[in-house]
């Protein structure tokens, strides 16, 4: 990266941070989300996602030493809350089914944030001639994606549907 970085720049890679601390929060609390279901196929979701979701990070080290940055030192409070609001739903007293249905809204809540995140520091990737790094983050974006319909799937077909009839 240039010594004279301009705003734009400098937003970019702030954006990164905390991108960088949203996975790794995720790392931490999809096991627990994992424990938590009582669905295999949950379960089994967010186990495949948590191995995804450590690619993700892996991404995006590499992407810090194209740009010769650090992605320590920031916090992203916005997922630190998505989670909190995931363990709350673990801690509530409720029918197995419910606490599912539940986990998944939780799970696509922080899904609809990374989505976000992801397309913003794509665009801003894009508009900084980082053409390589937003096609990284779009590949990561594109599985995000690909998450969050598979959530669906299952709130619908599963969780859901015996939600209702327990």
């Amino acid at each position: 990266m240039p010594e004279e970085t301009n705003p734009l720049e400098e937003l970019f890679v702030d954006e990164l941070k905390d991108i960088y601390s949203a996975e790794n929060q995720i790392v931490k609390a999809l096991p627990k989300m994992a424990r938590a279901a009582s669905s295999p196929e949950l379960k089994r979701a967010f186990e495949r996602h948590l191995e995804e979701t450590r690619r993700h990070v892996e991404r995006l080290e590499q992407i810090a030493g194209e740009l010769d940055i650090k992605l320590t030192g920031k916090k992203c409070h916005g997922m630190e809350g998505l989670i909190e609001e995931g363990k709350e739903i673990m801690e509530e007293d409720l029918e197995e089914n419910a606490i599912d249905a539940g986990l998944i809204g939780a799970a696509q809540k922080v899904e609809h944030y990374e989505i976000a995140a992801y397309g913003t520091a794509r665009a801003h990737a894009a508009m900084l001639g980082y053409n390589k790094i937003a096609r990284v983050l779009q590949q990561t974006l594109n599985e995000e994606g690909a998450t969050d319909k598979k959530l669906t799937q299952i709130a619908e077909n599963v969780i859901n549907v015996e939600a209702v009839h327990a």
